[in-house]
């Protein structure tokens, strides 16, 4: 049957993404567990699972529906894991499917930034792991309750033990593209989260945070600074958004009126879309800004360049449970050197 799943999948990690692909994949018929953290957990525990997306999809899957559990369950033999971990916690993640699971167990990682798979794969050696994008926004926006708040595909490396599930993905509006080469996709969408954060220092919903000049002026010397060092290591980010990455710091700094016009597919963002670091930074938790500027700053060092903007991002996040504040755009201009 067209769009039939290979087996079961096992979310490693429900978080904003975990719950909402694999929410999606549940709510499309195919058998879902989500392995989590106790708050997350409990939540979907007594509230179920609620999905909503920006082109008007919803689906609500009851509490007694769904699979939950802290640890892989024993004797497990899903035919997909979705590994959707902060990336802090993807060697911790990695050890535990290793140990849990047959060889050969075929784990995707749909996870920020570029490093993760091999990560994974070196603690896991067993593990089949492949690289993945996730190029939308989700946030939680209650209990229970997950919201896709921009477009895009799931991307991934090609693979035959992955073809089977692109009708899958498809049928379950979480539609994948796989791809010959997936560095560039990443780095293309790195270039994006360079956006969180600047979003999370604001304190602002993503879509009010890039009405403001100032902030975007922020994201765009990060964004400059990058494609620099990726032009060293002779790395072409691949188009992801609307526009080439090459063009974006140009766009970024128009003046307001002419970047609401101008930009607008790149602004096809609802008021609920927030980015993840930003809930990291409300929840105090350790945010994936080592994955995202500290990534350019790491390609930097290998080439012999400085990154001193990125690598001021990393500063601030790592400051930011000492001394938490909601950044301006000036006073984060200021601390960019802007």
């Amino acid at each position: 049957m067209r769009g039939e799943a290979p087996g079961e999948v096992l979310v490693m990690g429900a978080g904003t993404i975990g719950c909402f692909v694999g929410g999606s994949l549940a709510a499309a018929g195919v058998p879902v567990t989500f392995i989590g953290r106790p708050r997350v957990l409990g939540k979907l525990a007594q509230h179920g699972l609620t999905l909503t997306d920006i082109d008007g999809a919803a689906h609500r899957l009851p509490a007694a529906s769904l699979r939950l559990g802290e640890q892989v369950p024993a004797g497990a033999r899903p035919a997909l894991v979705l590994l959707c971990v902060k990336s802090g916690a993807t060697a911790e993640a990695a050890r535990e499917l290793a140990f849990s699971l047959p060889a050969g167990a075929v784990v995707l990682s749909l996870q920020n930034g570029i490093s993760n798979r091999a990560a994974a794969a070196e603690v896991g050696p067993t593990l089949d792991v492949r690289a993945g994008m996730v190029p939308y926004n989700v946030a939680e926006i209650g209990a229970g309750a997950f919201h896709r708040g921009t477009p895009g595909r799931l991307a991934a490396e090609d693979d035959a033990a992955l073809r089977p599930w692109v009708p899958v993905f498809e049928r379950a509006g979480v539609p994948l593209d796989l791809v010959a080469d997936l560095l560039p996709v990443q780095w293309g969408k790195l270039m994006l989260n360079l956006n969180n954060p600047v979003n999370a220092l604001s304190g602002l919903p993503l879509r009010e945070e890039l009405m403001l000049r100032g902030y975007r002026r922020c994201f765009a010397a990060l964004i400059e600074e990058a494609l620099g060092v990726l032009a060293a290591a002779g790395i072409a980010p691949a188009q992801v958004a609307a526009v080439p990455a090459h063009r974006l710091p140009m766009l970024l700094r128009l003046p307001d009126w002419l970047f609401r016009i101008v930009a607008a597919r790149m602004l096809r963002i609802d008021a609920k879309a927030r980015s993840s670091m930003a809930d990291d930074l409300a929840l105090g938790r350790r945010t994936e800004i080592d994955a995202l500027s500290g990534e350019v700053v790491r390609l930097a060092q290998a080439h012999g360049l400085p990154a001193p903007r990125n690598a001021r991002m990393v500063e601030l996040l790592g400051a930011w449970p000492q001394q938490p504040r909601q950044w301006s755009a000036r006073q984060l201009q200021d601390a960019l050197g802007l």
